[in-house]
């Protein structure tokens, strides 16, 4: 995934930033969110689940200038998109209610794309997360956690991402995840943020009591999910914003995942 500049314009404009201590022209932005069109996946379910657009406008007006407007219709888990922690607590919190700073957060990535390519159901587990940090640090309280396990490189081609071709049966799938002893170190000992991962869930593939969504929404901590691109990324010292449609009540929806890097920054992913 390569980084994208600023234009001239918008450079301009944001420069203003710097005289508060911050200018995004020393960064290099990532984009980690898969575009929405007819191939976009989703969870298999009945009746299955689709991304729509209807054009409602598109050419010259009578006026004489060009003028396009669509429909879209979505569901909210599909894509690249959030988890809200009511997604799998009732007492969790709906998307506008999730709080800028667990949306805007420092972030790490933990690559398990090695162990993922000889087990589809490979689960980060508790003794990964601290090896981790043995290497790169604690991670710090208010950390938005991204687990690389490769599996973008197969989107969209479903059977391959998903390990099953069916659109409304999810009982036969297969790709990795976190575990739950991972995801409780994370969310109840080091007080992070969010869960993202390059998977279709932040829970493995075969999983069917879905523990790490509610070990996370019990914390009222998010998940984001189907993100890409996370090899372009050190493994920390890079900041994550992530801002959903802002949808009263959701469980979740749509989501443009972003990370900047500094331009001075030599670690490599």
């Amino acid at each position: 995934m390569r980084a994208f500049y600023l234009t001239r314009g918008v450079a301009l404009l944001l420069a203003a930033t710097s005289s508060y201590g911050f200018d995004l022209q020393d960064y290099r932005a990532f984009d980690l969110t898969h575009a929405y069109d007819a191939k976009t996946l989703y969870w298999p379910s009945k009746p299955p689940m689709q991304f729509e657009m209807q054009k409602l406008a598109e050419g010259k007006t009578p006026g004489g200038w060009y003028y396009a407007a669509n429909r879209v219709c979505t569901p909210e888990h599909g894509g690249t998109h959030l988890d809200a922690p009511i997604h799998f607590s009732e007492r969790g919190q709906t998307s506008e209610q999730l709080p800028l700073e667990k949306l805007m957060a420092p972030g790490v990535r933990i690559d398990v794309t090695r162990l993922a390519q000889g087990d589809r159901n490979y689960r980060l587990s508790r003794q990964d997360v601290l090896a981790f940090e043995q290497r790169a640090g604690r991670i710090k309280p208010g950390t938005i956690v991204l687990l690389h396990t490769g599996w973008s490189r197969f989107w969209p081609d479903r059977m391959k991402y998903f390990g099953d071709a069916s659109t409304e049966d999810a009982s036969r799938l297969t790709f990795p995840g976190y575990g739950e002893d991972a995801a409780r170190l994370l969310v109840e000992e080091r007080q992070v943020a969010m869960l993202g991962v390059d998977t279709a869930s932040i829970d493995y593939g075969r999983s069917q009591d879905f523990i790490v969504h509610r070990v996370a929404a019990a914390q009222n901590v998010g998940g984001l999910e189907n993100l890409t691109g996370l090899d372009a990324l050190p493994e920390t010292g890079f900041t994550v914003i992530a801002l959903p449609m802002k949808i009263a009540g959701g469980s979740g929806g749509p989501v443009r995942v972003v990370a900047l890097v500094p331009k001075g920054d030599a670690r490599k992913p």
